[in-house]
């Protein structure tokens, strides 16, 4: 089973319910190199392991006329997806390489969805992993490019049937991908939470998880108190690596502010986390945590009454009481029976020195 460990700079990153974070700036820089560098500096410090972008040109990517909005028009009223990414399409080789400079300056890795073959030639020096988009699944010539790259792919599986994933898996693998990581994914923006499917992870393991990893990427909005219980469930779940929208500013307008989370609320997140795997702690029981716990909460056999040597040792004769004293309870059977060599009197305990 691959663990997509070669794609990262901390494989220990892998542990259970310490996720690989990708924080999904996407274009919401809005092509401001200091916006963009802005957010690299808060994933970091607010604890995530990846800051990650998206390359396109408008014209390679959407039709003008014939490839509308799919998102909630009161975020974002732009009805046309070309007008919408002829905005944010500014950056190009040089732009993504002082970014990735930014990322290792602060300790995280850099990663940029490709959204046509061209992206792909100019991101790959920059990368330690391709990540395909939920809309790209089905690309069956930018997935073989990607896989051509022999890099480990992330692929988010948004809108698509499991024939389609499974389809997508063996191009990537067939073109030379040596490790993929399945993200389960809803692509609505924003996912409602009786919308989330999170059970979807459960299927995606049975399907792919003797060859893939199994992830999640989130768009359910955060709530109120900047909780996110989509995001935790999947952790608990075990996804090796979570993605999620990151913005600077909330509040902006725009298709991918609103439902996405910002450095305070990325912060509480990878801090509930640390709190669940100190929870979670591993599987050897450590019993001098509990020693107090059994030397005085355990019973213990006790005199019911006054017991004279010689007598034999009935169950009328004995009760089992909590003590620090007196033979433990689980030796019951290998007591009753047996004579008392000394007297011993009611709600005294039973030593073995009182057996014979």
């Amino acid at each position: 089973m691959s663990h997509f460990k070669t794609a990262v700079t901390d494989p220990s990153t892998f542990e259970f319910l310490n996720p690989y974070i990708i924080a999904e700036i996407g274009v919401n820089h809005e092509g401001s190199m200091e916006k963009a560098k802005l957010m690299i500096e808060q994933v970091a410090r607010g604890g995530g392991h990846c800051a990650k972008f998206q390359t396109y040109k408008a014209d390679k990517i959407a039709s003008k006329q014939h490839a509308p909005s799919y998102w909630d028009l009161k975020s974002e009223p732009c009805t046309s997806q070309h007008a919408l990414f002829t905005k944010y399409d500014s950056f190009g080789e040089k732009e993504y390489t002082e970014l990735a400079g930014h990322c290792k300056k602060h300790g995280v890795d850099f990663v940029s969805t490709p959204f046509d073959l061209d992206a792909v030639d100019m991101l790959n020096p920059l990368m330690n992993f391709f990540k395909i988009a939920s809309a790209d699944v089905t690309n069956i010539p930018l997935l073989r490019k990607v896989g051509g790259c022999k890099k480990p792919v992330l692929m988010s599986t948004g809108a698509a049937t499991l024939e389609e994933v499974r389809r997508g898996v063996v191009v990537l693998k067939e073109a030379g991908a040596p490790e993929i990581c399945l993200l389960h994914c809803v692509l609505n923006y924003p996912t409602p939470k009786d919308h989330a499917q999170m059970a979807l992870m459960g299927v995606i393991e049975r399907e792919f998880g003797e060859e893939c990893s199994i992830g999640y990427s989130d768009h359910v909005a955060p709530d109120a108190d900047g909780s996110m219980p989509a995001l935790e469930y999947a952790a608990l779940r075990g996804a090796v690596a979570l993605e999620k929208h990151f913005t600077f500013d909330k509040t902006l307008p725009g298709n991918d502010h609103y439902h996405s989370f910002n450095e305070s609320e990325m912060k509480v997140f990878t801090d509930k986390l640390a709190v669940y795997r100190t929870l979670h702690g591993d599987e050897n029981r450590k019993l001098d945590w509990e020693a107090q716990a059994v030397n005085h909460a355990r019973r213990r056999i006790m005199a019911a009454d006054d017991i004279k040597a010689g007598d034999v040792l009935t169950e009328d004769k004995l009760i089992a009481l909590r003590s620090g004293v007196g033979i433990e309870i689980a030796q019951w059977d290998d007591v009753i029976g047996k004579k008392a060599v000394n007297d011993i009197a009611a709600e005294a305990p039973v030593e073995w020195d009182d057996v014979g």
